[in-house]
């Protein structure tokens, strides 16, 4: 089979290496990609990049299956654009990505369905916004309605912040249209894991546990980021917690989305809070995240496109999925300034040493070729990722890779995982 594969970040880079594994994959086509798939798959830069210019690309290469790395494609309908063109895509359609376009959407659905979550209320000007704001008082979450690349969501401690927060997205559009609209809600408090599934609309089939860093410094400070590093398994979610968070999240979420005439096919991404009352949502994504599918595909033993193929047919429940019982851990590394402004073009130097060691895999995330160069193109740049018998042992490993790789300005947190360690403790 001819694959191809959307986006040009770590998540598409370590589907690809996934991918090139499968039986069944003959070629594995990455529109753009990066310096890293163009080793094990032929990146595809198009003239146009519009939908119509993807599907015609796809046409013409006779490609048996795309699937869609990012949020934005696939909040703005290219699954449905794919489809009526008689092209099998792998995805949720417009109508089910709204569950990561649009927060208010969300909230109202969870809250309509009695699925646990956090407070909220929702505003389309900024001065009704801060009268709920000083009535309520802080702490409290401001978050944009649409997408802003995982950087929408303004965690405030103080009304000071919280003023300034609604201001950045609604008054001075720092996130554009994903602005027009904001959400204010209750902080809750706990510790956060990522939990995915797999989905036909009917039946779930969940990936193993995790847990992002979102902030971009240690200790969790700072501006939230597209996320600096993962760990799996996440030992907060316990096997009692995971039955808890299939039975009351997941389930009733895939649920709700199908009496509402949504149907969800794809993957289903749960941002969780586990809190003294049980786990809540924080946020839902429609998609693969970035960067827990580094270490999720590094843990996954089954081929990956059966388990696609399957929920695009209605046929997963017949799927076994098995995964390694080791530990991974992906440190990402990325360019100074970063999530503010940041310079490119930056030489990076030991990949292949980094890459040699054994049980890592250095993905790809901002990088492009120049020649036999491997320069920086991104805020997030590379996404080191080790195995090993145990999480303290893969985050060594990562970080003994990371030792060997460098550039100009490079940066990257010290602490990835110390929250999984100190749990273990």
């Amino acid at each position: 089979m001819k694959i191809a594969v959307l986006g040009k970040g770590g998540r598409e880079h370590s589907l690809v290496w996934k991918l090139v594994q499968g039986k069944e994959v003959e070629k594995v086509y990455c529109i753009p990609g990066n310096a890293g798939t163009a080793s094990i798959a032929e990146n595809v830069s198009l003239e146009d990049n519009s939908f119509e210019g993807i599907a015609n690309f796809a046409k013409e290469k006779r490609i048996d299956l795309t699937i869609v790395g990012p949020e934005e494609p696939l909040a703005e309908g290219i699954v449905d654009f794919f489809q009526e063109k008689g092209l099998k895509v792998f995805g949720p359609s417009k109508k089910a990505a709204i569950i990561e376009g649009s927060k208010i959407f969300t909230r109202e659905l969870l809250q309509k369905y009695e699925i646990p979550s956090a407070e909220f209320a929702c505003f389309d000007s900024a001065e009704k916004a801060l009268k709920y704001l000083h009535e309520k008082g802080a702490p409290i979450v401001v978050k944009a309605d649409g997408l802003a690349a995982g950087k929408g969501a303004i965690v405030c401690e103080t009304i000071g912040e919280a003023e300034q927060a609604i201001n950045k997205i609604m008054v001075e559009k720092a996130f554009g249209k994903a602005g027009e609209k904001i959400i204010l809600e209750e902080k809750l408090v706990g510790e956060e894991a990522s939990y995915l599934i797999f989905t036909d609309g009917n039946t779930i089939k969940p990936m193993v546990s995790s847990q992002d860093h979102k902030a971009i410094f240690d200790g969790d400070r700072g501006q939230n980021t597209g996320g600096m590093g993962a760990y799996s398994p996440a030992p907060v979610i316990t096997k009692e917690l995971e039955k808890e968070i299939i039975e009351t999240i997941m389930q009733p979420t895939i649920d709700a989305m199908k009496k509402e005439g949504r149907e969800y096919i794809g993957v289903l991404y749960a941002g969780l809070m586990i809190t003294k009352d049980g786990p809540k949502i924080v946020e839902f994504n429609c998609r693969f995240g970035d960067p827990e599918t580094q270490p999720l595909l590094m843990r996954l033993e089954s081929d990956l496109l059966p388990i696609l193929q399957s929920c695009m047919d209605g046929s997963l429940a017949e799927q076994e999925i098995k995964w390694s019982e080791k530990a991974a851990c992906c440190v990402v590394m990325a360019s100074g300034g970063y999530p503010g402004s940041y310079e490119k073009g930056k030489e990076i130097s030991g990949l292949g040493e980094a890459n040699s060691l054994e049980g890592t895999v250095v993905f790809h995330a901002g990088t492009k070729l120049d020649g036999e160069k491997v320069l920086t193109n991104g805020g997030r740049v590379l996404g080191i990722t080790s195995l090993g018998n145990s999480i303290k042992e893969s985050i060594e490993n990562s970080y003994r890779a990371v030792e060997k790789i460098s550039f100009e300005k490079a940066y990257y947190r010290k602490d990835i995982g110390q929250k999984a360690l100190n749990r273990e403790k």
